[in-house]
This record gives C-alpha cells, structure tokens and sequence, in this order.
C-alpha cells in the first residue's frame, strides 16, 4: 500500500488531475470507472483504496480493469485525498491515455449527414460535460470544441458527462474560423440560437448535415460570428425568462432536431 503523497505515482496522477500531464486524462468514482472500462478506455494505472473493496460493484470494475491490462495499486486514504479533484472521493481513480481528439481522427468517425455540436467559447467545465452527454443522448454524431474553450477531458468535464466523453467522437482546438470553414466545404449547414432570429427552432429543418454552435455561458456568440452561421433560430420562452443555461438550450434544440431526423425510430 502507498501511504506517501510524494510517491511517483500519486505525483502522476495529481500532474493528470491538473492538466499538467497532455497524455493522460484523470478519471475520478466508481460509475466514471465503470464507463471507463466499458468503453474500452486504454487504462493504464488504478489507485484505489479499502473503501471501493467494501462492495461487489468495486471489486467488479477493478477485476475487469485489471483483466485488460491496467495497473492496480492500493494507497491510503490520505493519498488518495491528495489526489483526487472532489471534496468526498468515492476511493478510485483511473489514469487513461487521452482518447483522440484530432480532425482526422474525428473526420474518420463521421458518417453522412451528421449532426454535430460546437463548443465556442464555453469556459465552465460542468455545462461543457453536460452538453458533450446531451449531444450524445440525443444523437449527435459527434462534438467540436474550440480554442478556449474548457478541456472536455477535464476531471469536472468528465464527471459531467458520465461517460459520453468515453465514447462520442471529438475534435479540440479548432478555431471558429476553421470549424466554419470545415463546415462549408462539406456542405454542413451551421445553425446558432440567437434572441433576436426571427424563427424558431422548431420551424427549421433540421434534415441533412447540421452543426449547433454554442457560445460562452454569459455572452453567446458575438454578432460577426453569428453573422457568418447559415441559420439563426430562437427558443420560445414566456416572459420575463430572456435565456436558458447553454447546455440546457442545447438539449432543447437537439431533441427537436432528433424528434424531426427519426431518433424514436432508434431507440
């Protein structure tokens, strides 16, 4: 058992806690840990302590983690706590190798007429998470965040998205003005929320290839950039509500577009 918090290992897993280690993301909990191992994330160490052995759904996850290769290490609780990124740890933590998150490798995963989701500028790591699992409940095919935009693979990003981080495919870093560019040359209409569009977002069709770009949670898209999106579109709402959380509206828009695409015929 490692009961330093100077050990090389705890000193990894706090460097991938903080960003500081590019090739590693931090998974923290027993259901991150689940869907870590059911997506086949490439594991390659799992610290642990006595509190995930007290059931049979920890012992599980760390039998399979171990089955496919990763590294198991009891530490202390103290260690732990050291390491881990929330108030409570639930007593594992999974370092994995960064998925992906290239354009080639996102271009590669993409089928006809997809519906894609963009990240502008959204800088609060829960509603990033919360907007990458929305997209993928609702059947996008895959999200596109921009520079400055926060790190979907940040601990509170991943938490947030219990898991579709795991598994959606994602492309990170682009700039607007690339991801606009992209979307031209492949004939992927570009739509944006804007309070003043003159639609709404359920009278738009919302067949063939489409990009939802989101902005920042305070100020949204600015008006150059949403004068360079293809569509504009409001969500109705009773007065004296003006606005909805960013990943709130997302999943407003994105279920309509799945209502209109056959997503029931889906599931």
């Amino acid at each position: 058992m490692i009961t330093s918090r100077q050990n090389p290992l705890a000193q990894r897993a706090r460097a991938a806690r903080d960003g500081r280690a590019r090739d590693l993301i931090f998974v923290e909990g027993l259901r991150l840990s689940e869907e870590a191992e059911r997506s086949r994330l490439n594991v390659e160490d799992v610290l642990f302590t006595e509190k995930i052995l007290s059931g049979e759904r920890g012992r599980s996850v760390l039998d399979r983690l171990r089955r496919a290769g990763a590294a198991t290490t009891q530490v202390s609780e103290g260690v732990l706590g050291s390491v881990a990124d929330t108030k409570t740890p639930q007593g594992v933590v999974l370092l994995a190798r960064r998925p992906p998150a290239d354009q080639d490798s996102f271009e590669r995963a993409l089928k006809k007429d997809p519906l894609l989701v963009v990240l502008h500028g959204v800088n609060n790591p829960a509603n990033a998470g919360a907007m990458v699992r929305v997209a993928e409940a609702a059947g996008a095919a895959g999200v596109v965040t921009t520079a400055g935009t926060t790190d979907p693979f940040s601990p509170k990003a991943l938490r947030s998205a219990m898991g579709s981080a795991f598994r959606l495919p994602l492309w990170a870093g682009a700039t607007f003005a690339d991801v606009i560019a992209w979307c031209e040359g492949r004939g992927i209409t570009t739509v944006a929320t804007d309070l003043d569009a003159t639609r709404a977002h359920t009278d738009l069709v919302w067949g063939g290839a489409k990009a939802v770009i989101c902005g920042a949670e305070a100020s949204g898209l600015s008006e150059i950039e949403i004068g360079i999106v293809d569509e504009r579109v409001r969500i109705p709402m009773r007065a004296p509500v003006e606005s909805l959380n960013v990943a709130a509206a997302l999943a407003v828009v994105l279920y309509e577009a799945a209502r209109q695409r056959g997503f029931a015929d889906q599931i």
